[in-house]
């Protein structure tokens, strides 16, 4: 299909129905697919389609890089993402990191990939070689690359991308003991791992392990192509490491899912649950059994790091209760899921109440299910959840769930180990606003608290992430990396403001930022945005005239801020106006909005507010 549309020119004008005819395509077929899209226009593409989300890259490195281009398309449209992709010269990545006027750092790139490979090692070493010369070429290419990573976070607001090396055995057989080939294979390893270290040391930097991927099966390099055209790493591994580029791209573009939802019956156990009763379904005990064990651990495992886990199952909802509490032999416990929807209404109808509930966008879910059927309907009705088909071997559920990193994320931070517990109390919240006539009653009795403050180191990974991951209140959607955030709460001129919240039910956590900068005597907000978690009680607008009287406390003669509306922050059109700012200008998509400070309401009289705008983090 991807080969008509390209026939018939009509690619960009049809670029929204490319990702789900790329959903299913393997490694080979995506590149295919990739070579015809990376011929597109991407500037007709969001002419065409403007609200399409789109992602910079920028690949540089030590050998020949040109076959990457196309799995690394394929790859980013098979996420709904448009991709912007160059190749520097060949052998430049030096002088493309180290040049701060050099086209890499023209271009902005929201990703630099900077391909890395064993022969920029070997190539300093002159035969023959011993291990001792080889960790002389390690120690001054690790020193490079780190004075590189600390140039480019000091520069550059976008995400470098390293990668660790391959050691194939070209290089250990050519020693022909034992213990040099020991001793090399000690070297190299050890400076993988500094290189995997760089990214504790670089806000700015991810190190992919390319350990693993060798792990299952893909070749390091091709020897022709080596030899001839340069290229030191396979086709094989540069497009599983497309892949991986492509997991890191969702999270640069604020697209990282949050929810696991489920099946039960030959998904989470073997069997039909309504057939063989809960003592009947398969978990541990025999080697099917023992498939879904792992698979259920798994599942643990993420839910462990933040990741909502949901059960949505054709069954009666009383059989499912009195499975998990007669099964305790299980990994998975009926505590583990923030809620478990039995019944026997289409799935798609489901997910579609359930993401209500949780008052987050469909977009967020991971539906897991081993009918072909359930995962094609869901996959028609709501083409923005990522569909999951296990089939019918269980013991190839893990590397299904696992094989996109649907839930990959730069670092996780406290609130993330505490996610389940907080949507757990949010859907106590909603039973509570049931039980109250109106609005203003229910958030009478809410309780809430808001703690307004500069935000401290331990808080910058958190707001980045919100900036990541935040789509509906997100006033401008400015992504922004650790290392910008890091660099913004650093700098005396802009405030990078923490906003907490809690009520009844407990402690929301960090749930908002503000970014503002003074100009003259202008306050300039660059950004508002607010977990969708915490909607509609009031936050927002005791937040608000904290920060407006801040600004009027220090002098400034009004408060500017911005509005850029995209697919997904509609809702927060109209925030400005409703709170006392007037229309400024319109530009580059985004609408200016200001407020002459003149009257500056109270917050809402519901809201108990802490505002320490004053203190240093």
């Amino acid at each position: 299909m991807i080969a008509a549309l390209h026939r018939g020119g009509l690619l960009a004008a049809r670029y929204p129905e490319v990702r789900p005819l790329l959903a299913d395509l393997d490694d080979e077929e995506l590149a295919a697919a990739g070579r015809l899209l990376s011929r597109t226009d991407p500037d007709e593409v969001l002419r065409l389609h403007p609200a399409t989300p789109s992602v910079t890259v920028a690949v540089t490195g030590h050998g020949t890089l040109a076959p990457l281009i196309a799995p690394l398309t394929g790859q980013l449209a098979r996420h709904g993402l448009l991709g912007r992709v160059t190749v520097a010269d060949f052998d430049s990545w030096v002088a493309d990191l180290a040049d701060p006027d050099s086209a890499l750092y023209t271009a902005d790139p929201d990703l630099v990939l900077c391909v890395l490979d064993p022969a920029v090692v070997f190539d300093e070493v002159a035969a023959p070689w011993r291990p001792a010369d080889v960790e002389k070429a390690l120690r001054e290419k690790l020193a490079l690359v780190s004075g590189l990573a600390a140039r480019f976070g000091g520069r550059a607001r976008g995400t470098l991308v390293l990668n660790t090396l391959p050691l194939t055995r070209r290089f250990t057989a050519q020693l022909v003991d034992h213990r040099s080939r020991a001793r090399l294979g000690a070297l190299w390893h050890e400076a993988n791992a500094a290189l995997l270290r760089l990214a504790e040391e670089h806000p700015s930097v991810v190190v992919l392990d390319l350990g693993p991927l060798l792990a299952e099966g893909v070749a390091a390099e091709d020897p022709r192509l080596d030899t001839y055209a340069k290229a030191h790493l396979s086709p094989g591994l540069l497009s599983r490491y497309a892949r991986e580029v492509g997991h890191l791209a969702r999270q640069v573009t604020g697209s990282t899912k949050k929810v696991l939802a489920l099946d039960l019956d030959d998904t989470l156990w073997g069997g039909v649950l309504g057939e063989v009763g809960a003592e009947g379904v398969e978990v541990g005990g025999g080697y099917r059994g023992e498939a879904f064990a792992a698979f259920q651990r798994v599942v643990v495992q993420l839910g462990s790091q933040g990741v909502l886990l949901a059960i949505v199952s054709k069954n009666d909802a009383e059989t499912v209760a009195g499975a998990f509490r007669a099964r305790t032999d299980m990994p998975l416990a009926e505590d583990d899921f923030v809620r478990i929807v039995a019944n026997w209404r289409p799935k798609h109808d489901n997910l579609t109440e359930l993401a209500a509930a949780l008052n987050l966008g469909v977009d967020s879910f991971v539906f897991v299910d081993d009918s072909p059927f359930e995962c094609g309907l869901v996959r028609g009705e709501l083409p923005g959840v990522a569909v999951v088909q296990v089939g019918s071997e269980p013991a190839l559920h893990v590397e299904r769930l696992l094989r996109d990193g649907w839930f990959d994320t730069r670092v996780l931070t406290a609130e993330d180990r505490s996610r389940v517990v907080k949507y757990r109390e949010e859907l106590v919240r909603k039973d509570f606003l049931d039980s109250f006539a109106s609005l203003e009653e229910y958030l009478g009795q809410l309780d809430v608290q808001v703690r307004l403050a500069p935000a401290g180191p331990e808080q910058l990974a958190r707001i980045s992430q919100l900036t990541l991951r935040t789509s509906q209140f997100n006033l401008t959607t400015e992504r922004l990396q650790p290392g910008k955030v890091q660099e913004l709460a650093e700098d005396p001129d802009t405030l990078v403001l923490a906003v907490h919240s809690a009520d009844r039910f407990g402690d929301n956590g960090l749930v908002g930022a503000v970014f503002a900068h003074r100009a003259g005597a202008d306050l300039h907000l660059d950004n508002f945005l607010l977990s969708c978690r915490v909607f509609s009680r009031g936050i927002e607008q005791a937040t608000l005239a904290a920060v407006l009287r801040h600004a009027r406390s220090t002098g400034a003669r009004q408060v500017v801020g911005r509005y850029r509306p995209t697919a997904k922050n509609g809702k927060v059109a109209d925030f400005y106006p409703r709170n006392g700012f007037a229309p400024l200008s319109q530009d580059a998509g985004a609408t200016a909005f200001r407020h002459d400070l003149a009257r500056i309401p109270d917050p809402p009289s519901h809201i108990t507010l802490t505002d320490l705008l004053g203190e240093r983090p």
